[in-house]
């Protein structure tokens, strides 16, 4: 304890204090001449101890704020102690820090004409405070965004039914229920980007490991672009290294949203030239190759000072593009961090009024043909016109009234036979009387919610209680999605859901009872042509369907003739080519369920070494027999 006096009275803490301690000290006159520093200079600022003694102080300030620092410098010697006064001094290598000093006014104590100014380094502070005002204004600008992109669908929505209820005529009803579906669409994309924006930053997405066929993934992509690409004068091809396996296993779901996203965007802000999507290896190894795609165009371009910040959350380019051309400010989000969660790098280059480069970097593992997963989505799209859901029970669970309609008109138009109720109690009272095939269970409803209702469900006896119960919620995050599993439902449907959600769903959990009802009662086959996509995308414009269903009408009977040849001769290869010559228009006539067949049919032809003959002989011929049937349907409609 002595020796702890002896060391405060001779004053040897100051060395600990002023000279080892990380603050920089300066003693400064009121004329602001530097007389003394301590040694903490060089490691904030970079300057050698005691070189900076004898140089005037202002004269290391940044000068455009030159003069408000003389101010609080000036009002510093008229006061005591003077505190948080920031300023900006000049380092060694020429940059500038943020620094802030608090003073002591030598005068008032000692009569001595000058200060001592303990400083820090607030650098990192001031950066901080400038990140998060940069951010709050992104969100601001975000959340400003999603309100103008909701309102201007749901006002279009409300003003297509205000002209619906007035005695329009045929086609305007036509073009008034074209506009409330995409008006409708261009909603669900936007919900869509911050339900997966929240199931990223959760941690909670999952990742399949499945076999694609990657060339096809990309045509495919391409060729659903490629009637708004030609309305646009835009050339939008993709061409794909030849060093690429064929078959790679990951997920394509994810790829093809990452590409979609970044095409759409390329179009968005192209309007001449063309857009190139390129495949390319960027290295493999034995088991592993790491595809690099990009998407290239001559677009608008990106300005170099915002390619830094076009990955980030609820970010764009500029204001004025939201304004312009739309948009949440979320695609880009997503697609980084889909890239980086499949161990992918994403990197952009662009230059203004010249166009854009998105190059994409995913490694994935190497396949075989027999690593392509037919998954239950695909049996059922194959299968869908022969299967009838009549007679099927069905027990909606749905408080809201339009909710409650949309569903049963669905199911009604299916032959389903439904029962509904307005709460979980009802619900709970109709499964104890009545026996159902499955329950659709909104989530959210008074009285009893669909959480509750299927815990008392499941607890009830059997086989009542094993009954299938779907979800029908608005929350469709992963949490929400593991909570609806974990009270004991079977699966869930987002609102808003299509009829494609609800169908493949129905045949999902009655499969065995669906193929006995084929077995009992032959259904009576389904229309193969679907023309809404073309009505979509052309506005309704009759000429322009005419003229894309005059020309594959034509290319039918030369379609069928060259693959019966080719199957003849065996010869797969050529065979492959007119398929997917005729497939991209299968998709804008509405044969989904065809296209599927053609894409097997060229997934079996491109094959080597395994090859099934009497499988692609066989889908083939159902191919041909479906093109013939569709041009007699074509026929019947007028065409």
């Amino acid at each position: 304890m002595t020796n702890l006096k002896e060391y405060v009275k001779k004053g040897l803490f100051y060395k600990s204090v002023v000279e080892d301690g990380s603050d920089i000290i300066f003693i400064v006159d009121y004329d602001g001449e530097i007389l003394y520093h301590n040694d903490s200079v060089e490691e904030t600022l970079g300057y050698k101890p005691g070189s900076l003694v004898g140089q005037t102080f202002f004269e290391l300030i940044l000068p455009e704020t030159l003069a408000d620092f003389k101010k609080e410098y000036k009002a510093s010697t008229k006061k005591r102690f003077n505190e948080s006064i920031e300023f900006q001094f000049l380092c060694k290598d020429g940059s500038y820090k943020y620094l802030e000093f608090n003073s002591i006014n030598l005068k008032h104590k000692e009569k001595i004409e000058g200060l001592i100014l303990d400083c820090r380094d607030i650098t990192q502070r001031k950066e901080d405070a400038a990140e998060l005002l940069r951010a709050q204004k992104a969100k601001e600008q975000f959340l400003a965004n999603v309100s103008h992109e909701i309102r201007t669908p749901i006002n279009g929505i409300a003003g297509m039914a205000t002209l619906l209820s007035q005695n329009p005529t045929e086609k305007e009803q036509a073009t008034y229920l074209n506009a409330i579906k995409s008006a409708a669409d261009n909603l669900k994309v936007i919900i869509n980007d911050i339900l997966d924006l929240a199931s990223i930053e959760s941690g909670k997405l999952n990742f399949e490991q499945i076999g694609f066929n990657i060339n096809d993934l990309l045509r495919s992509i391409v060729d659903s672009f490629s009637v708004q690409s030609k309305q646009k004068g835009i050339d939008l091809s993709f061409s794909l290294e030849a060093g690429i396996s064929s078959i790679l296993v990951g997920d394509p779901f994810r790829l093809n949203q990452i590409l979609i996203n970044l095409i759409s965007n390329a179009l968005k802000f192209t309007h001449a030239g063309q857009i190139k999507i390129i495949g390319t290896l960027e290295k493999a190894t034995t088991k592993t190759q790491f595809i690099k795609i990009n998407v290239e165009d001559t677009g608008i371009g990106i300005p170099s000072d915002k390619l830094n910040t076009i990955f980030e959350s609820f970010s764009q380019a500029d204001a004025s593009v939201t304004r312009k051309y739309g948009g949440t400010g979320l695609g880009l989000t997503i697609v980084k961090q889909l890239v980086e969660l499949q161990k992918g790098k994403i990197t952009v280059e662009s230059e203004e009024d010249v166009g854009t480069t998105f190059s994409v970097v995913i490694p994935y593992q190497i396949g075989k043909t027999n690593d392509i997963e037919e998954n239950a989505s695909i049996i059922h799209r194959q299968r869908a016109d022969q299967i009838s859901l009549k007679n099927l029970r069905i027990l909606l669970a749905e408080d809201n009234d339009i909710n409650r309609l949309y569903a049963t008109s669905i199911l009604k138009m299916w032959e389903c036979q439904t029962d509904v109720a307005e709460n979980g109690y009802v619900a709970l009272e109709k499964v104890r009387n009545n026996n159902y095939d499955l329950i659709l269970m909104d989530i959210q409803m008074p009285v009893m919610d669909g959480f509750e209702a299927t815990k008392a469900i499941r607890m009830g006896s059997a086989p009542k209680n094993q009954v299938p119960i779907i979800a029908l919620t608005a929350n469709a995050t992963s949490k929400d999605i593991e909570r609806c599993l974990s009270a004991g439902m079977n699966d869930c449907i987002g609102k808003p859901f299509t009829p494609e959600n609800l169908f493949s769903v129905l045949v999902k959990f009655n499969q065995l009872k669906l193929i006995k009802s084929e077995l009992k009662e032959p259904v009576a086959p389904q229309k193969l042509i679907d023309l809404s996509h073309l009505e979509k995308i052309s506005g309704g414009n009759d000429d322009f369907i005419r003229e894309i269903v005059s020309s594959f009408m034509t290319a039918i009977p030369k379609t069928v003739e060259e693959i019966s040849t080719h199957m003849m001769a065996m010869d797969w290869i050529n065979l492959e080519k007119v398929v997917h010559k005729v497939k991209p228009t299968l998709t804008m006539v509405g044969m989904g369920t065809t296209r599927d067949i053609a894409v097997e049919i060229e997934t079996i032809a491109l094959s080597e070494g395994d090859r099934d003959n009497k499988k692609i002989e066989s889908l083939s011929e159902t191919f041909c027999g479906r093109l013939t049937a569709a041009l007699a349907e074509l026929k019947e409609m007028g065409y």
